[in-house]
């Protein structure tokens, strides 16, 4: 039997310090040497474990097995739903119908500054709201480099995307599991986050052209990434605080998308000619990543199976029955998680299906620092009701209408996992980190400091949601380990608690983008695994930048700005 301490070295501060070990070994390996993720995720695997047992007292058969409950937490459901994403993306590309997908975004605008907007943004955003889980990042960012983006420009640009939806993600799943937490309505904390968030939200397509093509993208576009950014933050202010927390991200993206057509019927960028032809010398010429029409890599790169190209498409006219059939899989997507995400009966079936593990050697040996029993140690199977199943089952609707042969929709599948065999273990490691720190109590150690802090604890509580997801990929598990945190410290300080209980959500939306878990996703997308090093040196700045945003947000909120509140 294990208890946690918060303080085992005798000291908080110190004990913080020491808990930081971990996270330290990452981001300094990933960012500074540029260490491949899979072994700087091992690497901090074994510091964590370290820790654990020499300086939080947990004995190593217990921080070996937390380790394990991570690492397959990791394969299974959070692997197998990128998985079956990108399975689906390549079903979509050997049929050859993603030519004609791509010449749909085409018809919409040829300006690639708006399609990073209407891919990465009001797409993924539709994405999010579904699946989560960084099948948005996967499907995403294979979808601009088709269009004609770099690899390592699409991955960027899907990461930065991949953050105003957040919060409301997976029907709301990060708040809802606050509100069980917290014993605080989710109702009221996603009113709460919906006074945050769309702050950001509003200028997140404006940053995307940026990224794109630079300064000069951002005076030639503003007008229509101002647009899709206000409508799409108003529309989840509003869903948010009047209509419905979990439908928040699927009303937000469809109206952003909406008035992106809108505005492309009125008014065209201009440059959009050049800002294309920019692009495809970038991605020509570029040595970071692999070159989609020969499978090559470039110098700068090891050799690494990239995404099929799709077989040439004769020059005909896109009928709307091709662009039925192109934007299908979407479609089908959208039609199939909705039933199994807001359909009651639909959603108790699956949830009916789901296992529940009792982590062997593990459960029951843990107990938090009031001594009670934890509950991470139960593990839940969803072989049924993942969202990664639920993409499997619309991969194989697609092969059947798209006429795809058994045979090689199964060499494909082969082929997937052939290719994803490093994020495995990545992905695999980096939740394996999480749960060693969580179970040990240096997660709780590192938040009892930061919110030791007293009133200024209301700067600090998005760094929470930040480190949080940062650490586990996951908005909504950096609420299942802080959000009852946010909640004591505010009650401590003064603090109105549901704005820390938000915050901590909404913190998260940003430390997503350089989760390491997200960094391989988006890797291995665009086939350039074993650079998220570069990945994350290109998105720690926006990050950091937007946390800062949001922390002088939340402490106006608790005071001068308190007006804005629900």
């Amino acid at each position: 039997m294990f208890q946690q301490d918060l303080a085992p070295l005798g000291s908080l501060t110190l004990s913080a310090l020491v808990a930081l070990l971990p996270l330290a070994t990452i981001f300094v390996l990933l960012g500074w040497l540029r260490v491949k993720a899979h072994w700087a995720g091992l690497a901090s695997v074994a510091v964590a474990i370290v820790v654990a047992v020499a300086a939080f007292g947990m004995p190593p058969g217990l921080a070996v097995l937390s380790a394990t409950e991570g690492a397959v937490y990791g394969l299974f459901p959070i692997m197998w739903i990128v998985f079956c994403a990108i399975w689906l993306y390549q079903i979509t590309v050997v049929s050859g119908r993603f030519e004609d997908l791509r010449a749909a975004f085409d018809m919409l605008s040829d300006d690639p500054r708006v399609q990073a907007i209407i891919i990465a943004f009001c797409f993924g955003g539709l994405l999010e709201a579904l699946a989560g889980f960084g099948a948005p990042v996967a499907i995403t960012g294979v979808m601009l480099m088709a269009v004609g983006f770099s690899p390592v420009r699409a991955a960027v640009v899907v990461l930065l995307a991949n953050t105003a939806p957040v919060a409301f993600g997976a029907i709301g799943t990060p708040i809802i599991t606050a509100g069980a937490l917290t014993g605080i309505s989710y109702h009221e904390i996603g009113a709460y986050v919906g006074r945050q968030t769309p702050l950001l939200a509003m200028f997140v397509p404006l940053l995307l052209v940026i990224l794109v093509d630079g300064k000069r993208g951002a005076r030639q576009t503003w007008p229509i990434a101002l647009v899709v950014g206000v409508t799409f933050a108003v529309a989840q202010f509003l869903s948010s605080n009047f209509l419905s927390v979990e439908l928040t991200d699927i009303v937000a993206s469809l109206v952003g998308l909406l008035a992106a057509v809108i505005m492309l019927r009125v008014w065209t960028p201009e440059g959009g000619h050049e800002a294309a032809e920019r692009l495809h010398a970038d991605r020509d010429h570029v040595t970071d990543g692999p070159d989609l029409t020969t499978g090559g890599t470039g110098s700068g790169s090891a050799p690494t199976r990239t995404v099929e190209q799709a077989p040439a498409q004769p020059e005909t006219r896109l009928t709307s029955g091709r662009l039925a059939m192109a934007f299908f899989p979407y479609l089908l997507v959208i039609a199939v998680f909705t039933l199994a995400k807001l359909w009651g009966p639909v959603k108790d079936g699956l949830a009916a299906t789901d296992a529940k593990i009792r982590w062997p050697g593990l459960d029951g040996h843990i107990l938090t620092p009031a001594g009670k029993p934890l509950t991470s140690t139960l593990y839940t199977f969803q072989w049924f009701s993942s969202p990664g199943t639920l993409l499997l089952i619309c991969g194989v609707i697609t092969a059947l209408v798209y006429r795809v042969p058994i045979t090689r929709a199964f060499r494909e599948f082969v082929a997937t996992a052939v290719k994803l065999r490093y994020s495995f273990l990545t992905v695999a490691s980096v939740l394996a980190l999480a749960y060693v720190m969580n179970l040990s109590g240096q997660t709780l150690t590192l938040g009892n400091w930061i919110a030791a802090t007293g009133a200024f604890f209301a700067f600090l509580s998005p760094i929470l949601g930040w480190l949080g997801t940062a650490v586990t990929g996951s908005d909504t598990s950096a609420n299942a380990l802080f959000a009852t945190l946010q909640q004591t410290a505010a009650q401590k300080a003064g603090i109105d608690p549901t704005l820390l209980v938000a915050a901590n959500t909404s913190g998260g939306v940003v430390g997503k983008m350089i989760s390491p878990q997200n960094l391989t996703i988006a890797a291995t997308s665009v086939g350039i695994l074993g650079r998220e090093s570069d990945l994350f040196r290109k998105t720690v700045l926006w990050s950091v930048g937007l946390l800062l945003t949001l922390c002088v947000l939340v402490y106006l909120q608790s005071s001068v700005l308190a007006w804005m509140l629900p």
